[in-house]
């Protein structure tokens, strides 16, 4: 299949299987992945959905207790671990990756692990596992007491409704939803009909989803031995200090200065409590004569939030010292806690008070996120743009072997880097498509485009190889 490029290249799709796709890729020629692989969160694909395999119809009239569940979850077939779980995968990743160059890869709580291992057992360095939380994620326990009184054969007395909020952007979709938050829907609230019901009623068999587990992983660090050889000769190389390989490939490091958050101690008086005689000149936001010191923000943390509210009351109240009007910038205001450093911003200290998690890397999909696209999992660009700036510096070249909607694409390209996004289904190749016409669009644009069937037409920034 043809590849497609955007923006004068600097973009380029790979339509097909990320595994005979990046056969095509250099050697040592990415300077970072970033990348959302399936999750393989329905094991039970590989017992029951396979062709031939024993059908799941417990009693007639029932598609069977397994029957969605094999199909993939949100019915996708592609929701299999034959890649994302593959040493060999991994290894192709490690070839194509310069040394010390970084992978970051999402995964799912219940299958991390075997990405994990799979990683490792490639060559990479598992450096860190970082995490994305968020407070929309949509509960998928099995009510144990409703499943008591079906298996019995009993009928449960319907006692009142309520309203659920259907917002679902992190998890599941409704089918033709387009981009735009699902409305509330009612539903029935049953009683017990059987004693066994009454007993393990409000029992279930899953907590609500609220993060996603990242792995960041290296490429070690290596340098070609300099020596007269053979042209023919395979280059070899020699392990390398991060000081050797950031000078020779640009990798090997993580830009943390770029990715820092608003938030400073404001005192570097130490002891046991503020006020204290010892002065610690690494560890303060004031000068010796107390007047406040430049500010780059703070360490960037492995949590990343979204922001919601569930989230925000999950850390504690905290108090940031009083400073002077004229030595900050005021906080800024924005949905996302730290949206402003979608622009790579940094912000200097200032007097406020709320949640720890201001002092979080803060984003959420929304509809500009999706534009229109029935992906069930999109990551949302200002999540990805971070994560790029994180791995990779300006001018170098992102891979994303699982593409999905082109997240990590634009993230690249909001961020200077190029990127090559390798995409199997063409549905989703669409959705790439469409996201790069639309990375410069107004807001009014993109509201149509996700709220239309087709996308409207956009700037001419594609072409076919």
């Amino acid at each position: 299949m043809e590849d497609t490029t955007f923006f004068d290249g600097r973009i380029t799709l790979k339509p097909g299987d990320c595994r005979e796709r990046l056969k095509s890729i250099p050697d040592n020629s990415i300077d970072a992945v970033v990348t959302d692989p399936p999750y393989a969160l329905v094991s039970i694909v590989k017992r029951f959905g396979a062709e031939n395999a024993a059908p799941a119809t417990p009693k007639e009239g029932s598609a069977g207790a397994y029957a969605r569940a094999s199909a993939g979850f949100m019915g996708k077939q592609w929701d299999t671990g034959e890649t994302a779980f593959s040493e060999e995968f991994w290894a192709d990743v490690l070839r194509v990756l310069k040394p010390g160059g970084h992978v970051v890869a999402f995964s799912g709580t219940r299958t991390y692990h075997r990405m994990a291992v799979a990683i490792e057992d490639a060559g990479f360095e598992i450096r860190d596992q970082a995490a994305w939380t968020y407070g929309t994620g949509f509960p998928k326990s099995h009510n144990v007491s409703k499943a008591i009184d079906k298996h019995l054969g009993v009928d449960r007395e319907v006692i009142g409704t309520e309203t659920v909020a259907n917002d679902m952007r992190n998890g599941s979709l409704s089918s033709g939803w387009k981009g735009e938050e699902n409305t509330a829907y009612t539903r029935d609230i049953t009683a017990p009909g059987s004693p066994e019901a009454v007993e393990w009623d409000g029992w279930g068999t899953a907590l609500k989803p609220a993060w996603e587990p990242i792995c960041v992983a290296r490429k070690p660090c290596a340098v070609p031995i300099d020596e007269p050889r053979d042209a023919d000769a395979p280059t070899r190389f020699r392990p390398a200090t991060v000081a050797e390989n950031v000078m020779y490939w640009g990798t090997g490091a993580l830009n943390l200065r770029a990715c820092k958050i608003e938030a400073e101690k404001v005192t570097g008086w130490g002891g046991n409590a503020g006020g204290g005689k010892t002065w610690n000149e690494s560890n303060s936001g004031l000068g010796k004569d107390g007047a406040p010191r430049p500010s780059e923000g703070r360490f960037p943390a492995n949590i990343i939030t979204d922001g919601s509210a569930e989230v925000m009351e999950a850390f504690p109240e905290t108090q940031s010292g009083e400073l002077k009007a004229s030595h900050g910038k005021s906080k800024p205001k924005t949905d996302n806690i730290f949206g402003s450093f979608a622009h790579n911003d940094t912000v200097g200290p200032y007097a406020d008070s709320g949640s720890a998690a201001r002092f979080f890397y803060s984003a959420k999909a929304d509809g500009d996120d999706r534009l229109g696209s029935n992906h069930p999992t999109v990551k949302p660009v200002d999540l990805m743009r971070w994560l790029v700036r994180l791995v990779c510096r300006k001018g170098g070249v992102v891979l994303d072997p699982f593409a999905g909607t082109g997240s990590t694409g634009a993230g690249a390209y909001w961020e200077g880097c190029d990127a090559i996004l390798i995409e199997r289904e063409a549905e989703y190749q669409a959705d790439i498509a469409k996201r790069m016409r639309l990375i410069l669009a107004g807001p009014d644009e993109k509201k149509r485009a996700r709220t239309k069937l087709e996308a409207p037409q956009g700037l001419p920034l594609f072409s076919a190889l």
